[in-house]
């Protein structure tokens, strides 16, 4: 039986979406149902899902969606069931699917609408998340209802925190409001600070922290204690311990979201990071949403996970998506013929197939992987490459014959043979096993609806950030001063990924491990022949195609030249 984006179908209906399915690409003839998630894209798979009922198939229909018709249904039913009334037409209404084997929408529908003919039209599941939260709101308690809050009332422990209920609890309500907005903007992380005269939170989006909301510093520790309380931790380690972790998970129209919690003290307070892992919007296959590579990149991609054994490494700064990227590369990897194990701290998206390990402490790393070599891996991931003893693992990993996949933070690809190195590693060693030395970088994506057209860039400009005089007449884009309202003001709407690869061939390792080349040179080297991707390029391309601005590039890349 197949169970796909949270549906699980009956083994009829498994059958045949199999048949449509290779129809569509007969490569997944003998493909186990357990690995689709891993082998198509949600679109594909709803699309077969409409062909079979004879329906058709819309991957966007929330901006379609008309907030009079929502606001006459419960979002909790909507959400539970699956499905969203869109708009009428004269004496028809049409509604939005993911499960055309429901009933629930035509049951729903007809009694709310009774006057309408029902047409239905198939769906993703998260498209129906976002035509709901579209038009659903949480203002949250009032300034004076944030006031009166007794301080020394800590209130219950909760299990599960639904951020799309109302509490009348008002410290409750902030939190729930705050973190409701958070998944509503796409927000990758909550932050909230504490200073000498202020307390606020932030959210940063597509990269960057936006504004900051002010609350009344005396709310400062009621807060700071009711976050411990939903992750079940005694208030009292406030005092005790220099930085706390922890997780928990919020609820949101049903949909679980995990929520990394990082807390350390500061001079005035505290400052405490929330990381959302919003899977309901994570798109890791490799050539689509973020992760859309151009050619060039794909078809190197594709050479480094052919390589047999060796270290394949994952560079960046935080946050610019190097476990996603490797996560999309395992999901390309997981066939059934291999065993692919993981060791992550915290495990952000599980692939069915492979063995997810759960990092708690820093000592638990050593018995692990030592558990790992004896547990007939073929594929190892492993978070990152902190310290001497995990590099030491990685390069034994490799010797024996293992594929390892890590991540590592650089700001280029070459330097990551130098940060092994100052980790305590011989230039040999990595030299010998590491195959592939990759940095990636998430760019801003111009928002469609308010980008401008730019004709030309200025002498000042093409000197910083190294263009030539082409670019005096080339047009270029960029975005309203304020953005719009689609992209809440940004000017932008997403990011995509750009990538380097510098692969770690038999003669290049010789040349390395001899000294007769150093990585800089190697660099170089690879960028002057312009096969292989590389970030500067990547990044002209974009600004070419005009999908992104030269603030966007200049924020994420080194653009100068030795030239």
């Amino acid at each position: 039986m197949i169970e796909y984006d949270g549906i699980r179908f009956n083994a009829l209906i498994s059958r045949r979406i199999m048949k449509t399915l290779v129809e569509y690409d007969p490569a997944l003839e003998d493909i186990d149902p357990g690995q689709l998630e891993a082998k198509i894209t949600k679109s594909v798979f709803m699309a077969a899902i409409a062909k079979i009922n004879n329906m058709p198939f819309f991957p966007r229909v929330a901006e379609f969606c008309e907030s009079s018709l929502l606001e006459k249904c419960d979002p909790s039913v909507l959400t539970r069931g699956g499905f969203s009334p869109l708009c009428t037409d004269e004496n028809r209404i049409i509604v939005a699917i993911s499960n055309p084997w429901n009933p629930a929408a035509d049951e729903y529908i007809a009694m709310r609408f009774p006057d309408f003919e029902i047409v239905k039209i198939v769906t993703l599941t998260s498209e129906i998340s976002r035509s709901i939260e579209a038009v659903s709101s949480n203002a949250g308690p009032s300034r004076d209802e944030l006031e009166a809050i007794e301080v020394e009332d800590t209130g219950d422990k909760i299990k599960d925190f639904d951020v799309t209920k109302d509490y009348e609890e008002p410290m409750a309500q902030l939190i729930a409001t705050i973190m409701a907005t958070a998944v509503k903007q796409r927000a990758s992380d909550v932050h909230f600070k504490v200073e000498k005269e202020s307390f606020y939170y932030a959210f940063r989006v597509d990269g960057d922290i936006g504004k900051k909301t002010e609350l009344p510093m005396k709310l400062k520790d009621r807060l700071d204690a009711y976050l411990l309380n939903l992750m079940k931790l005694p208030a009292e380690i406030r005092n005790t311990t220099p930085g706390i972790s922890g997780r928990f998970t919020i609820s949101y129209y049903r949909r679980p979201i995990d929520i990394r919690y990082e807390r350390h003290r500061t001079y005035r307070g505290y400052h405490i990071t929330m990381r959302l892992l919003d899977k309901g919007h994570l798109d890791v296959t490799l050539g689509k949403g973020s992760l859309a590579f151009d050619d060039s990149t794909l078809l190197a991609l594709d050479k480094v996970m052919k390589i047999p054994a060796g270290i394949i490494v994952m560079s960046g700064p935080t946050g610019s998506g190097k476990s996603t990227t490797l996560n999309a590369i395992l999901r390309e990897m997981n066939t059934p013929d291999v065993n692919i194990l993981t060791l992550e701290n915290p495990v952000e998206d599980e692939i069915p197939g492979v063995t997810h390990c759960d990092l708690k402490h820093p000592s638990e790393f050593k018995p692990m992987i030592a558990s790992f070599m004896r547990s007939d891996p073929d594929i190892i991931l492993m978070g990152e490459v902190r310290d001497i003893e995990s590099a030491e693992l990685c390069i034994e990993a490799a010797v024996t014959g293992h594929k390892v996949l890590t991540t590592i933070h650089t700001p280029r690809a070459s330097q990551i043979i130098e940060r092994f190195e100052q980790l305590g590693i011989e230039r040999w060693k990595i030299a010998q096993t590491l195959k592939a030395a990759c940095a990636q970088r998430l760019i801003k994506v111009l928002c469609p609806y308010c980008k401008l057209e730019q004709k030309g860039i200025g002498e000042k400009e093409r000197m910083i950030y190294g263009l030539d005089d082409s670019w005096a007449k080339r047009t270029v884009y960029n975005h309203l001063p304020d953005g719009c309202q689609e992209c809440h003001g940004s000017g932008y709407a997403g990011r995509t990924a750009i990538l380097e690869i510098i692969p770690i061939t038999p003669k290049v390792s010789d040349m390395l491990s001899k000294g007769e080349i150093t990585p800089y040179e190697l660099e170089l080297k690879i960028q002057d022949e312009g096969v292989l991707p590389n970030l500067r390029n990547n990044g002209i391309k974009l600004l070419m195609e005009g999908k992104t601005d030269l603030a966007a590039i200049g924020k994420m890349i080194d653009m100068s030249t030795d030239e």
